[in-house]
């Protein structure tokens, strides 16, 4: 298989969890951080503009190396030398991506003279004590790929020349960050409670500052586990603790408070929180999302329900603090909630709560309880044709192009989350709409109450039509 072919059919698995390794694009402004991270995230993420200094803040996407999964982080440019007032900022955020990735890619300029900026940079990195991908983007060209070697003078041992632009050279990068990542029996393996002797649940608490995680966490635990201020940004660390009591234990990892960073004053602190919180997401089977309800729930809480749900994990909203509020007041929060969190508000399980006094908390318990049930659901393959078949009889899938949609028969592929496969005559051809009108159906039959569900359309040869 080609490097081109490799590149192209390497997905990030639907759901993939697990402490996935993290690399960081370091590099001064405007060398092509933004370019080279959309490259190997495979889609546009990053904003990119020929002007120095676009990106502030550290963006993430999942990615896939030689089959390989890792979280790519996109770093604003390190320019140490520029009045800017927020350079400041931008270098703790690149020291902090350093403290977390396990591999970085330093990004250079091929076309042109090493700079002071260059320098620093190179030797932070040596600092960090971190494995080091040297690049030198902009190689357009064999002629530019050579220019580019006056780059060495840098002290470096190795350089990749690319274009990120074209793609140029991407082939051997990716190699070459697959050779140094973590063998798999290094990584920390995603949940998967099927295997093995059954996995006590882990549930991941987030959400924004001063929300009531930790006072949650300590009304659970029943003792001060985790410090208390009024004051956002309070906890900094996730924090593991087993929860366990007559019908149920539970793994609570506790996160620090997320926030928009334009909002962020502490940038040290709260900006290596929101990693934190997203690894917590990956290593829980169910995700906790607290909500102020008195502040209501705003986009960045539906960001990461959103990551909760693309990652496949089961969620229940706990909206908190509604002892401070009527019983209209707490209807209205929770009818907002539910449309903010449209997309995930026909299965995700909403509680009002208030961890301040304990009201409620059984309430939750008992959501989660149903959660962590729907997100191990297995239904026999024998049952899921018979309601396939009803489905088919009421509403069979339109025609599309001229051509004849046949849906031949279902499984359950796997759990956590409950993940179906049908197969059929035209995979691509199955409507977006009537894709939904089958998980709509299965939801209507079976629950799955508080956990995603996925439903994929496999391709079947007519040969092997033909064998059955």
């Amino acid at each position: 298989m080609s490097k081109k072919r490799a590149r192209r059919d390497a997905r990030v698995p639907v759901g993939a969890g697990g402490a996935r390794p993290m690399v960081a694009i370091v590099g001064r402004p405007n060398v092509g951080k933004s370019t080279l991270f959309n490259r190997l995230a495979r889609q546009r993420i990053a904003i990119v503009e020929d002007v120095p200094g676009v990106t502030r803040d550290r963006h993430y996407a999942d990615a896939m190396a030689y089959g390989k999964p890792y979280v790519l982080i996109d770093t604003g440019g390190f320019a140490p030398e520029a009045d800017d007032p927020m350079k400041e900022g931008i270098s703790q955020h690149l020291r902090l991506a350093l403290e977390e990735c396990a591999l970085v890619v330093c990004v250079l300029d091929g076309s042109m003279e090493p700079t002071g900026a260059d320098v620093e940079a190179v030797q932070l990195l040596r600092e960090a004590d971190k494995p080091v991908i040297f690049v030198a983007n902009k190689a357009d060209s064999q002629r530019r790929a050579l220019e580019a070697t006056g780059l060495y003078e840098l002290g470096v041992e190795k350089l990749f020349p690319v274009s990120a632009l074209h793609g140029r050279g991407v082939g051997d990068l990716e190699e070459a960050i697959a050779a140094r990542l973590p063998a798999k029996e290094d990584i920390e393996a995603p949940p998967e409670p099927e295997r093995g002797p059954r996995q006590t649940p882990r549930l991941a608490i987030v959400g924004r500052p001063n929300a009531g995680k930790s006072s949650l966490l300590n009304r659970l635990l029943k003792e001060d586990r985790q410090l208390v201020d009024h004051r956002p940004g309070t906890t900094v660390d996730s924090i593991d603790a087993l929860y366990e009591d007559s019908a149920r234990k539970l793994v609570l990892i506790d996160t620090a408070g997320m926030r928009r960073k334009k909002r962020v004053g502490r940038v040290g602190v709260e900006a290596l929180s929101v990693f934190q919180a997203i690894r917590a997401m990956e290593r829980s089977h169910v995700v906790l999302l607290m909500v102020d309800a008195l502040a209501g729930v705003c986009l960045l809480d539906a960001m990461f329900a959103g990551l909760a749900a693309d990652r496949g994990r089961a969620l229940v909203v706990g909206l908190n603090k509604v002892d401070l509020m009527d019983a209209d007041a707490r209807k209205a929060a929770l009818t907002r909630a539910k449309e903010v969190l449209a997309f995930a508000g026909s299965w995700a399980r909403f509680v009002t709560l208030s961890a301040k006094t304990g009201r409620g908390t059984r309430k939750l318990l008992e959501a989660i309880d149903q959660a962590v049930a729907s997100h191990r659901q297995r239904v026999q393959t024998a049952e899921v044709n018979r309601f396939f078949e009803e489905v088919l009889e009421r509403h069979p899938p339109p025609s599309m192009k001229n051509r004849a949609v046949r849906l031949y028969y279902v499984t359950q592929a796997q759990i956590a989350p409950p993940t179906f496969v049908v197969v059929t005559n035209e995979p691509e051809l199955v409507h977006f709409s009537y894709q939904r009108y089958v998980v709509n159906q299965l939801r209507a039959r079976f629950g799955f109450e508080g956990t995603p569900i996925r439903v994929r359309y496999k391709g079947k040869r007519k040969v092997d039509l033909d064998a059955r």
